[in-house]
């Protein structure tokens, strides 16, 4: 995993990249089952998620800002009410830490991939934001776009967003083998495939000055066991339990890149590593957040950028962040 990440980095720095990190027999399998597999998923309820801009927390002060990029998975595809959207969901979680309502601008689209992010970042930066979270990888995957030029779009994102001077926090792409209309083999090649893409992913993000929250297997063994629950009626994307699992798990990180809340402790030997390590690491570990360190002084070691790999709870709440409980 790390050198496949590693692989895909370089290739998207360099402009390069071939089919993909598996060859084109995977994209064959990927063909010919993923035809099946979108038969067997359903339509969710409309072709976006429900209208959700605005400010959200009953607080004084001036908003902060906060911008929501990506795809489906970023405007709440499948909901009815804005309240379960991922994005209102961070809003609120957000105005409660740092008491202060919280202007929300959802630039994200429905089947957007990586490629059509330049268009949202043009949105988001309209606002001025603090914070821009991004969840995007999936299209990425379905599309069948080469992982390195995936890499390449989101590291132009990061890299304006963060040269605008606002925090990124980006929700890797999840792993597509959980979802249960897509069969074998096809669920093992997606498997891989996405979990090379996120890992690729948090090592573009990290060096242009982001911190990744790996989404792994939809965040966590709860999407396997129960997928009446976590999944929506299209069995692909969340129901609102699912995004609310997905929200809560982003929101300690968002809270930390705005000075919010005080970064956990690492576990023993979690702490440092290097930027491939901790990516691989990170994408078959949910909520696992990667961020950019220094050791000694230094950004880079004699294996590449050092990198925080830090292991949150899922589900951690509200009153825990007001508390600063780590």
């Amino acid at each position: 995993m790390a050198r496949a990440a590693r692989r895909i980095a370089t290739a998207a720095a360099l402009g390069g990249g071939g089919l993909t990190a598996l060859g084109a027999t995977a994209y064959g399998l990927l063909i010919a089952e993923g035809l099946l597999a979108r038969k067997a998923i359903g339509r969710p309820h409309g072709l976006d998620g429900p209208p959700s801009d605005g400010t959200y927390g009953d607080f004084a002060g001036e908003p902060l800002k906060m911008a929501m990029l990506g795809d489906s998975t970023s405007v709440g595809l499948g909901m009815t009410e804005a309240a379960h959207t991922p994005g209102v969901l961070l809003a609120n979680g957000l105005a409660a830490v740092a008491e202060r309502p919280v202007q929300l601008l959802v630039a994200g689209k429905s089947g957007a991939p990586s490629a059509e992010l330049g268009e949202q970042v043009d949105k988001a930066l309209a606002i001025e934001p603090d914070v821009a979270i991004i969840f995007v990888g999936a299209n990425d995957i379905i599309t069948q776009t080469p992982p390195a030029t995936a890499v390449r779009h989101l590291t132009k994102a990061v890299r304006r967003l963060r040269d605008a001077g606002v925090e990124v926090v980006v929700g890797t792409c999840p792993d597509l083998g959980t979802v249960r209309p897509i069969a074998q083999p096809l669920r093992w090649v997606t498997r891989r495939w996405s979990r090379q893409l996120a890992a690729a992913q948090t090592v573009a993000v990290v060096d242009a000055g982001g911190r990744t929250v790996a989404f792994a297997d939809v965040l966590g063994p709860e999407f396997a066991t129960n997928p009446t629950e976590m999944f929506g009626p299209d069995r692909f994307h969340p129901s609102a339990r699912g995004y609310a699992q997905a929200a809560y798990a982003v929101l300690p990180s968002v809270c930390a890149a705005l000075r919010l809340w005080p970064e956990p402790r690492p576990a023993r030997g979690e702490a440092l590593q290097p930027i491939y390590l901790a990516a691989a690491t990170a994408a078959e570990e949910p909520g696992t957040e990667v961020t950019a360190t220094r050791v000694d002084g230094r950004a880079t070691g004699l294996h590449g950028k050092w990198a925080t790999l830090l292991r949150r709870r899922l589900g951690e709440t509200v009153d825990d962040a007001r508390r600063g409980t780590p």
